[in-house]
């Protein structure tokens, strides 16, 4: 799926469900159960004005709950997030001197038939992968 379909998915489901809790807040309200935003809206009004407190009503009740999960979620997350990166790094850094080593292991074992310009080049991709996986590793060590 599509992010933008993903998002559209998630939209109409929180809508569909602010209209059911409105729903159920308004007939807990009619039959007098508990105390609800919807008792502020005269007898005399009409299903539909009725039907928009009870959905306004829940729309906030969707907002709060909705921003405390967000919020959970990312401070149970925190920690993943930062250990995740570290290994990110690591891993990245460990391919990186791989290549290097694989690049200096080259140009040792044909160092005398290689012409110059290709000895130059695999050493300079040596040195550039190398620098690549310690600065990797040096970022690590700093988080």
């Amino acid at each position: 799926m599509r992010p933008r379909t993903i998002g559209r998915a998630v939209g109409i489901g929180m809508r569909v469900a602010g209209r059911i809790a409105g729903q159920r807040l308004a007939a807990q309200g009619q039959s007098g159960a508990g105390a609800t935003q919807t008792q502020a809206v005269p007898e005399g009004a009409n299903s539909a004005v009725q039907n928009r407190a009870a959905g306004q009503a829940a729309g906030q009740f969707t907002t709060h709950a909705g921003r405390g999960v967000s919020r959970g979620i990312g401070g149970f997350l925190r920690p993943f997030r930062r250990v995740g990166g570290i290994l990110w790094l690591e891993v990245t850094g460990a391919f990186f001197l791989l290549f290097a080593v694989v690049f200096a292991l080259r140009v040792w074992q044909n160092w005398a038939g290689m012409e110059w310009i290709w000895r130059s080049l695999e050493l300079g991709a040596a040195v550039v992968f190398v620098y690549l996986g310690v600065s990797s590793f040096w970022r690590e060590r700093r988080r």
